[in-house]
């Protein structure tokens, strides 16, 4: 059994402990986040952090990395509308996703250059990809800033959400399974999950003997 003390982990390679950190959580979320600039140029970028808020509103908050080091055009564009997308990722487009996490400048889509697809719907200023099966369009209503390492948390209402009618559970739940979606741990690999079972809302009352 490994034991990584404070101490070590501020040893280690710099690669490998944001590796170990970003996986010590588990399989996280695989999201395409969609904005447009002002000037109509379209960004898309993968996230693993994003995360429910609250249903009533139906706020999902999302992290972003220190703004200042480099560019942040999800960010940039986000303040500049108001509005973006969340867009799960699936089994049959997993390498494009993965490489919209590349540099580009900002002038140039990674719509195009990663090989996916810009959707628009009537009266919402932000594309979503046409290739995912599960997407929400977010309306921007706050932040907060993460004092400890700069990052931020990024608050959005949930304006509109697209999915195939079949995916919807009788109880309201989306079958994920049906939607081939992959979840990420690090920063790099990818993951089938399958659901195992479903149990009863838990109260005292129906809770098993062990």
């Amino acid at each position: 059994m490994k034991h990584f003390t404070r101490e070590d982990l501020d040893n280690l390679q710099r690669r490998k402990r944001a590796n170990l950190i970003n996986s010590i959580t588990g399989y996280k979320p695989a999201n395409l986040i969609g904005s447009v600039s002002e000037k109509g140029n379209t960004n898309l970028a993968i996230f693993s952090s994003c995360v429910h808020l609250g249903a009533n509103p139906p706020l999902i908050g999302f992290i972003l990395r220190p703004v200042g080091e480099v560019p942040r055009h999800t960010y940039e564009n986000i303040i500049e509308n108001g509005f973006y997308t969340i867009n799960h990722i699936h089994k049959f487009f997993i390498e494009n996703a993965h490489f919209t996490a590349a540099k580009f400048d900002q002038e140039i889509s990674e719509f195009d250059s990663c090989g996916l697809t810009e959707e628009f719907i009537e009266d919402f200023k932000a594309p979503f990809v046409k290739e995912s099966k599960i997407k929400m369009g977010v309306k921007y209503v706050d932040e907060m800033l993460i004092k400890q390492n700069g990052t931020i948390l990024v608050i959005g209402e949930i304006q509109h959400i697209i999915l195939p009618e079949e995916y919807i559970k009788e109880n309201g739940n989306i079958d994920l399974n049906l939607a081939e979606d992959v979840a990420i741990t690090g920063l790099d690999t990818y993951h089938e999950v399958k659901e195992i079972t479903s149990f009863p809302y838990a109260k005292p009352k129906n809770t098993p003997k062990f």
